[in-house]
């Protein structure tokens, strides 16, 4: 088993939430909340109000979460490949494969990182400041630990997995997509004679995988976010996930499934060019030791 791409992917998930957390909070907001009309309106309105922290409300949580969540995806992804091949008689991973792998990894991560999205997701709607005067309304929630206890008291355990279809319908297909283009980019810009890609082509595959990834679970992340923060703030409007569908559908229209995919891909290409420059150095640092790390091999072995 390939123990280190659990570690690598860990903290590659973790310098990815980092860099990406602040425009995922305006993402959140305009999916569920129908004051926000556009990325500058929303993030100019949540500076005014809530200042800097607005911008990182529930992020301490996430950044564990998404830890151990991105290890199990490139841990599960990198360990099938290698069954896969070894399945063949030891043979090169086929594209095919590399999309299965991407798929599985995407499936197994979902029950990992449901509890700790319900609160990322919570938390990030929750407009209201700290600072605020004594004439202002207090936010519900304190901080992630008190949400997390707060949804599982009202909600039971079941609450922390409100939009766990939608998450895993989202991420197995954008996880397939995901590793196969990043890999298929890879081989077309490595010169046949390489055996690793360039850190420029890492990056670049890195970063354009990410939007990919994203372009495709967009409608399926816009449902799930709309389910998790149902109920909490209002009177439950959804009945479930068909149901959230259907009547999202009905009232804004189909365009809504796709309000939000021009910040995803603008949020995407930093963060996953951040993923995979982190967890390339850093496998090869682990598997290499204290040698000098090159340029990634890129999945087809």
């Amino acid at each position: 088993m390939h123990i280190t791409d659990f570690l690598s992917g860990s903290l590659a998930g973790a310098c990815g939430v980092a860099v990406g957390y602040p425009l995922d909070t305006v993402k959140v907001r305009i999916q569920t909340q129908k004051q926000f009309t556009g990325i500058w309106q929303c993030a100019a309105e949540t500076f005014s109000k809530e200042g800097v922290h607005g911008f990182f409300k529930g992020m301490s949580l996430p950044i564990t979460t998404i830890s151990m969540t991105s290890s199990v995806v490139f841990g599960t992804y990198r360990n099938c490949l290698q069954c896969l091949s070894q399945a063949r008689g030891g043979c090169p991973n086929t594209k095919p494969e590399v999309f299965l792998s991407g798929m599985l990894a995407g499936i197994a991560q979902t029950s990992v990182m449901s509890p700790g999205d319900m609160v990322k997701v919570r938390l990030q709607c929750q407009t209201e400041s700290k600072r605020g005067g004594t004439n202002m309304p207090k936010p519900r929630y304190l901080g992630p630990v008190h949400c997390l206890l707060s949804i599982i008291k009202e909600e039971g355990f079941r609450g922390l997995y409100k939009g766990a279809l939608p998450l895993m319908l989202r991420d197995a297909p954008s996880y397939a997509t995901y590793f196969l283009t990043y890999t298929t980019i890879c081989e077309l810009l490595t010169d046949g004679s390489k055996k690793r890609p360039d850190w420029g082509v890492v990056m670049l595959a890195g970063g354009l995988a990410g939007m990919v990834g994203w372009t495709l679970g967009t409608p399926m992340d816009v449902i799930k976010a709309r389910l998790q923060v149902d109920g909490a703030r209002e009177t439950k409007r959804y009945r479930g996930f068909i149901h959230c569908i259907t009547e999202t559908a009905r009232v804004e229209g189909a365009g809504v499934f796709f309000k939000s995919l021009g910040i995803n891909c603008l949020r995407a290409f930093p963060v996953n060019m951040v993923v995979f420059v982190t967890y390339e150095v850093l496998n090869g640092f682990l598997k290499q030791g204290h040698e000098s790390v090159e340029p990634p091999q890129f999945g087809f072995e």
